[in-house]
């Protein structure tokens, strides 16, 4: 009987181990927010500084819902839907509607020819995907963009600021 007692304790013991180790990873979310800004973190348009190691976020197991918060949108909301958390990632240099270093509105922030991030939304998702402009265009403008991969084929995106054009879906 002291056999099954003491299997039973370590079961348990055992258990919450791996309940406290399973938590999100928070590199991913660095990566994430990475490509949601089309900026490394520290530079320009991109997080201030990683996710705080401490946090110990429960396990995501669906995508990562990322988007613009504040009025200046100068963080990025990190979601996970089916976990019910949120977190927020401040943003250096400030994002569209940001006064701080926003260049003149008639000024091109994309060439034509450059690599762009293709931001597409939607409600509770954000795919990203790398591209070429296939005009120049300023912030707030509507630009032609192609998908890598797709030469003939183009998209109308707005442009967001520099290097970096998005799509809303309804």
């Amino acid at each position: 009987m002291r056999q099954f007692v003491a299997l039973g304790l370590i079961g348990s013991a055992l258990f919450a181990t791996a309940a406290v180790a399973a938590t999100t990873d928070l590199d991913m979310i660095d990566r994430a927010v990475v490509d949601f800004t089309g900026s490394q973190i520290g530079q320009p348009g991109g997080a201030r500084l990683p996710v705080d190691r401490r946090l110990k976020l429960s396990p995501c197991r669906t995508p990562l819902d990322l988007s613009w918060f504040g009025r200046d949108q100068r963080s990025v909301q990190v979601a996970c839907p089916t976990a019910g958390w949120k977190i927020y990632v401040a943003v250096d240099g400030g994002a569209v509607g940001s006064s701080r270093g926003a260049p003149a509105a008639s000024e091109p922030l994309v060439r034509r020819g450059e690599n762009v991030s293709i931001l597409v939304r939607g409600k509770g998702f954000t795919l990203t995907r790398q591209g070429e402009a296939a005009e120049d265009g300023a912030q707030g403008e509507w630009i032609q963009v192609r998908a890598d991969g797709k030469r003939s084929d183009t998209l109308r995106a707005m442009v967001i600021r520099p290097g970096q054009v998005g799509i809303q879906l309804p």
